[in-house]
């Protein structure tokens, strides 16, 4: 019978090593080379290559078809010393992967040489807990949970909207939250804006906000701004959030929030409501279509007029916000496909989604084409409508 270290001479002199100096150049060369680091988990926590994907050894030939699909990709496999990657090198072959390497002396000798490591951002067994259901799905994860604990959102409006967007990104674990409105919790608005309730009357939406928010998730960072978004406080509002939830009930906001995230490059959830009909779409980061090309002008006052005068079925927000919170989690952490480009529309009434699509207008003041965003004017647009 062989020894160990026979097998592992033998399955060395059947795989491809490469060195640690060789495999540098991968990092700054992202997408071609896959460095998958195979470790048991408590030595990844020590540390890993910045880039690598984690895939522990018990579990590379179950989930290394889903990581990697074209079996003609260049992989590059680490340990710790380079003997365990020898030998799953080897697994790989034997599954019909054409270009796997091995690399000699492993996470060791990758540090000894001085190269560039990081030390990983783990879930603690509360939130392992927590997020199980997420972190069973391959497309999520433990890295695509941990990357939205350190995402955030801004939602504009703590009322029929953002009610249940903020409570599902709460829930799914997105790390920092904004909130902005200048309202107060009033009774009319329970219906509907499920984040509040009757013993909150009168205090800050802000406030009752995070008190729920906060109740469902300890771990969340919320920050609140008890004003109203204008020209003048736009800009620094949105500026630290990645992903932007317009709830907006006035198109004055609306068309500001669009103006703003333009010039920041921030992509934009929007959606809106009105009796028995909803509508949702995404504003991509990278420009049109954008809100302006959906309604190039604000409409007259008579034809936009407030909850509070046409009224609103009370769940209709409740499936919109959640479809805002949906879009919010694939932008955060780029699965599927957007409704970038498209506009869905909601009947309540005869339970009918219709989907329409949406061009960028080529003359479009904020993305059409040749516009400077950068040289975006802000305006303050009188205020067609409030108490959504």
């Amino acid at each position: 019978m062989p020894s160990y270290q026979s097998f592992l001479s033998a399955v060395k002199a059947e795989v491809k090593e490469t060195d640690v100096q060789a495999v540098k150049p991968l990092l700054d060369d992202p997408g071609r080379t896959v460095l998958v680091d195979i470790r048991e988990r408590d030595e990844w926590t020590q540390g890993y290559i910045p880039g690598a994907l984690w895939i522990s050894r018990g579990f590379l030939e179950s989930k290394i078809e889903d990581a990697v699909p074209d079996r003609d990709t260049p992989v590059v496999l680490y340990c710790a010393g380079g003997n365990r990657s020898a030998f799953a090198a080897k697994a790989l072959q034997q599954m019909g992967y054409t270009d796997v390497a091995s690399m000699a002396g492993g996470f060791t000798a990758w540090k000894r040489s001085g190269l560039p490591w990081k030390m990983p951002t783990v879930l603690t067994p509360e939130q392992s807990q927590r997020y199980s259901r997420h972190t069973l799905l391959p497309e999520i994860g433990e890295a695509g949970q941990i990357k939205l604990m350190e995402s955030s959102a801004l939602c504009i409006g703590a009322g029929g909207l953002g009610s249940p967007s903020s409570l599902y990104l709460a829930a799914a674990g997105v790390g920092t939250i904004g909130m902005i409105d200048d309202d107060v919790v009033d009774a009319s608005n329970l219906q509907r804006q499920i984040l509040h309730n009757l013993d909150r009357v009168g205090m800050a939406k802000v406030d009752s906000a995070e008190k729920t928010l906060r109740g469902l998730n300890p771990d969340l960072q919320v920050k609140k701004f008890q004003d109203r978004l204008t020209s003048d406080n736009v800009m620094e509002v949105l500026a630290p959030f990645d992903v932007i939830v317009d709830g907006a009930d006035n198109f004055q906001t609306r068309y500001l929030v669009n103006d703003a995230a333009l010039k920041l490059g921030k992509p934009v959830v929007h959606a809106s409501i009105f009796r028995f009909e909803g509508q949702i779409t995404v504003f991509p980061a990278e420009g049109g279509p954008c809100y302006r090309c959906l309604y190039p002008e604000p409409p007259p006052p008579e034809e936009a007029p407030s909850c509070s005068e046409a009224g609103v079925l009370g769940v209709l927000p409740g499936i919109m916000g959640v479809l805002q919170a949906t879009e919010t989690v694939k932008l955060m952490l780029g699965l599927g496909q957007t409704l970038a480009g498209r506009l869905l529309v909601y009947d309540a009434l005869k339970t009918k989604f219709r989907e329409l699509k949406l061009r960028r207008d080529p003359k479009c003041p904020t993305c059409g084409e040749g516009v400077d965003r950068s040289k975006i004017e802000l305006i303050d647009y009188v205020q067609f409508c409030a108490g959504g």
